[in-house]
């Protein structure tokens, strides 16, 4: 049998970081893997984090499985976090997943359950591995206009002409905050008519929430979903706590589904749990319960919340200086929205070829459509890459 199986293609980004690793230049600089680091390159453990844990190791009295949803304190404190007061939770359901990307995956089982001729939208670019899932899973995809390669902005009359070919029961994938990889993000005035559209196509709208806290602030990167929720019948949104509590190595997220009336909700968590049951049974537990802890205890809260406005405002000062750098080096203001995008990413507009020449001559590394990791760089680190740029990027 596994004779017959085929090589896979290569993950870009593991491909790259692979590169990075071998390049015995002392000056190089990774901007390609996903992942916040401070200034001294590491992807430390939040204060927050280290205090539950703590207090973790000195109560937990078991390892025993919670539920197939996870501990429903996670979900509530979840729900809590990303959705608010914007809809009645209790038209909520919920389950814990294994990150982020779990929480994704399980988004598109129930989809599928539901439709089994569901036609994933995403947006052009989005994150490869939405559409690296959707394909695998052989489900339907169709892309929308998002990005204009030209101002680096958001081309929303040609996204609203895309969507126009959604149909009943499909699914339209959108990024609640820091749109990876662009940077680049929708007005709340903007998904208000994005969402009329969705209702009057009879579609639904999956969320995906990855960055809350990284882009304009904890309240104002959930303004968006939050939104969502209140006008449309229905919502999935998928939240990860891998960036904003930094537990990568967790894995964990969690799945919300809204549905139209609160009398429908049991079946819709019936529908998630049973899905976790088939594809992983009783979801990961460590990093979800320490979520917990930091959200219902006032002090890690606002010790948590504190310390992630720094990662914020820190992201934000890089934004500005490298762009600041870069209209002194070119004496325009080509390179100016990179300031005014949110999150870990932007496309700076470089072709591939332009990529493959800053990462030759300079040992700056970033993916091919030009997505660079702006947690990647640190005070001295943004003149190499300003530098790099504006010699190879005519």
């Amino acid at each position: 049998m596994l004779s017959t199986l085929k090589p896979r293609p290569a993950d870009k980004i593991l491909e790259l970081m692979a590169l990075y690793r071998d390049d015995p230049r002392d000056t190089k600089i990774d901007l390609g893997v996903g992942i916040y680091k401070n200034a001294d390159g590491e992807t430390p453990v939040m204060r927050a984090v280290k205090a539950a844990e703590k207090q973790l190791w000195e109560t937990e009295t078991t390892k025993k499985y919670t539920a197939l949803s996870g501990d429903p304190a996670y979900g509530d404190a979840m729900k809590s976090l990303v959705l608010a007061d914007s809809v009645d939770h209790a038209r909520v359901g919920a389950i814990a997943t294994p990150g982020g990307t779990g929480a994704i995956r399980q988004a598109f089982e129930l989809a599928k359950l539901a439709n089994p001729d569901v036609t994933v939208w995403t947006s052009n670019p989005t994150w490869p591995n939405h559409v690296s899932i959707i394909k695998f899973m052989g489900l339907k995809n169709e892309s929308y206009a998002y990005f204009d390669e030209a101002s680096c902005t958001v081309d929303f009359d040609a996204m609203m002409e895309s969507l126009k070919g959604v149909k009943a029961g499909d699914l339209v994938l959108l990024h609640g905050c820091c749109h990876n990889p662009t940077g680049a993000n929708l007005t709340l005035e903007q998904y208000g008519l994005v969402a009329d559209l969705i209702i009057e196509k009879g579609a639904t709208a999956l969320v995906d929430i990855a960055y809350q806290g990284f882009g304009d602030g904890l309240e104002e990167d959930a303004a968006a979903t939050r939104l969502l929720a209140s006008k449309l019948p229905e919502l999935l949104v998928a939240a990860s706590c891998s960036k904003n509590f930094g537990i990568y190595r967790e894995r964990t997220g969690c799945l919300m589904a809204m549905s139209e009336t609160a009398e429908q909700t049991p079946v819709t968590q019936g529908t998630l749990n049973f899905l976790n049951r088939q594809n992983y049974s009783f979801p990961p537990d460590h990093g979800a319960r320490l979520v917990t802890m930091i959200l219902n205890d006032d002090v890690l809260k606002a010790d948590w919340m504190a310390e992630l406005e720094e990662v914020r405002l820190g992201m934000l000062g890089l934004r500005q200086q490298l762009a600041d750098e870069l209209k002194r080096l070119t004496n325009s203001d080509r390179f100016d929205f990179i300031a005014g995008h949110r999150g870990m990413f932007s496309r700076i507009g470089a072709t591939p070829e332009e990529v493959m020449k800053i990462r030759e001559d300079f040992g700056i590394y970033m993916v091919g459509d030009s997505r660079m990791n702006i947690a990647g760089l640190n005070s001295k680190t943004v003149p190499l890459l300003a530098e790099a740029v504006a010699k190879i990027c005519k």
